[in-house]
């Protein structure tokens, strides 16, 4: 099972980008996917989760009401379409499956968790820079 993240680039404050998480070898349809972000001199940390039922997802405070989180079970990939982009926004991005988080829900204390996660992709950068 492998998770392929692409879509990260270089954008001026203020504009947007759209990140894909595609999966292979197995579906994602009964697992939570989660993106998370690693900026530079910074722990990893989660941005969003999007679990298995219909509106079960969370988003981490800073991001909010900027970035929206989607998946589409039938070409098995997940999105982050960002906006309104911040210099604090720089970081690799990372996308992660988790099955027990998607059965217990994105709205948990333990929703970003990284030992709950056992695919992970390889990282996308994003540059928020003018």
């Amino acid at each position: 099972f492998q998770l392929q993240a692409s879509g990260g680039g270089m954008v001026q404050p203020g504009g947007s980008l759209r990140l894909s998480c595609a999966a292979s070898g197995s579906t994602l349809k009964y697992r939570a996917i989660s993106w998370f972000r690693q900026a530079p001199g910074k722990e990893r940390e989660g941005v969003s989760c999007i679990g298995i039922s219909d509106g079960d997802i969370h988003y981490v405070e800073s991001v909010k009401g900027r970035f929206a989180v989607a998946k589409d079970d039938a070409k098995n990939t997940a999105y982050l379409l960002m906006n309104s982009l911040k210099p604090e926004d720089t970081a690799v991005y990372y996308c992660a499956t988790s099955v027990p988080v998607g059965a217990a829900g994105c709205q948990t204390p333990n929703t970003f968790l990284e030992v709950l996660y056992d695919n992970w992709g390889q990282g996308t950068l994003v540059t928020v820079s003018s």
